[in-house]
């Protein structure tokens, strides 16, 4: 079976090629700047951060067996944003423990801008707006598909973005707490564990957003909610997507949650006995070119299993970490991480970064507007011309 690495890709690697951590500081105004694609739909985003206790399960992960608590950050359409703070790529301390110790970046570098502001009001012009969860990957932080998020939002989506506690490199609490991760799901047993809790918290994520909905506020630190946030979400059209072990995991929250529509698995593999259970509703498995059913065989039999519609692409010259920000990063970064041509390669393929994240946008957007909002454009019937580095698979 391949194995989809559970940690850190971008620690990972530069481990690989010999690079360690500087000692500069986040703030530091000196290295290089990254950035990301702005977002191809017109809606401006507003965000907030939730801390959401689950009194009622004791985290396995956690060193002291507490109870499970996470963070997570909701994206929204939102109406006035650039009256409001911009939303960080990450919280301050989660962003330096980041930038210096577990992805160990030049010193100096500053992590992306977004086009999030933090307590925008909620745009209510268009109705009630669908919502999707986002998982990361194996011990990675939920910032890491910030581009995919953004323009799902930008074109009427909430996005939910899940934190792992124990298991992501940093999760900043209030109160400057700051959890680091000692939880690493680098095993069968361990990978299967992890897609389990993380399939629990999005089921403890839907019933607080349900809560919300209402007009309670699931906060444990009862932050003000931003305006309009009550009464905006249409959690009838619900949506799940995630990269490598949260891929698998928005699979195995389908499978156990009626409540989730749909489902998207960026890259990953699928552990436990889901590979021979599959789900029963619309998925889409969203591969690399070199993660086929030849070489990861849980694929084929996960597909083989699912009883509802379903659909697996191949993102051509691709590698795991394509699927993710690291696509633009990594090339932004190679110079100053003194990168050759092949390490780049080696880390986000040969595939233009422009186009993969086009590419991916398109289709994970075209897949949701299908099952969520019943608007087929047609683009998932088969190959289309204007996107020949999508692949159908058999």
């Amino acid at each position: 079976m391949l194995l989809r690495k559970a940690i850190p890709v971008g620690m990972a690697v530069l481990l690989a090629l010999g690079i360690t951590a500087g000692p500069a500081l986040a703030s530091t105004p000196t290295g290089p700047t990254t950035s990301l694609p702005a977002p191809t739909g017109h809606r401006p985003a507003g965000t907030v951060r939730l801390h959401l206790v689950d009194p009622t399960r004791v985290d396995p992960t956690s060193p002291t067996n507490g109870v499970r608590e996470i963070m997570v950050q909701v994206w929204y359409p939102a109406t006035d944003a650039h009256d409001f703070p911009s939303t960080p790529y990450m919280t301050p301390l989660a962003a330096t423990n980041f930038l210096t110790v577990s992805h160990s970046t030049p010193p100096g570098t500053t992590l992306p801008p977004t086009t999030g502001h933090v307590g925008a009001p909620v745009d209510r012009r268009h109705g009630q707006h669908p919502v999707v969860l986002y998982s990361p990957g194996g011990g990675n932080d939920g910032a890491v598909d910030t581009d995919l998020v953004e323009d799902l939002v930008s074109h009427g989506y909430v996005v939910v973005t899940m934190d792992d506690t124990n298991e992501s490199p940093e999760v900043e609490f209030p109160g400057g707490r700051l959890v680091v991760g000692t939880f690493q799901p680098d095993t069968p047993d361990k990978s299967l564990e992890a897609q389990q809790i993380r399939a629990a918290d999005a089921r403890f994520v839907l019933d607080e957003l349900t809560m919300l909905n209402h007009g309670g506020n699931p906060d444990a630190e009862h932050t003000r909610l931003p305006a309009g946030l009550a009464g905006s979400l249409d959690l009838s059209r619900v949506g799940m997507f995630g990269w490598s072990l949260g891929g698998a995991a928005s699979a195995q929250a389908m499978h156990d949650d009626p409540r989730i529509t749909a489902a998207i698995n960026m890259d990953g593999t699928f552990w436990g006995p889901l590979a021979q259970q599959g789900v029963r509703r619309p998925f889409l498995l969203l591969t690399g070119s070199e993660h086929t059913e030849q070489n990861d065989p849980t694929l084929g039999a996960f597909l083989a299993a699912s009883t509802g519609p379903k659909l697996h692409l191949a993102l051509a010259n691709s590698q795991h970490a394509s699927f993710t920000d690291f696509e633009e990063l990594v090339p932004e970064l190679a110079s100053a991480l003194g990168l050759s041509p092949g390490d780049v390669a080696a880390i986000v393929g040969t595939i233009d970064p422009k186009t993969a994240v086009t590419d991916e946008r398109v289709y994970i957007r075209a897949f949701f507007d299908k099952y969520l909002r019943n608007h087929d454009n047609h683009l998932l019937d088969g190959p289309s011309p204007r996107f020949p580095d999508i692949q159908f698979q058999p």
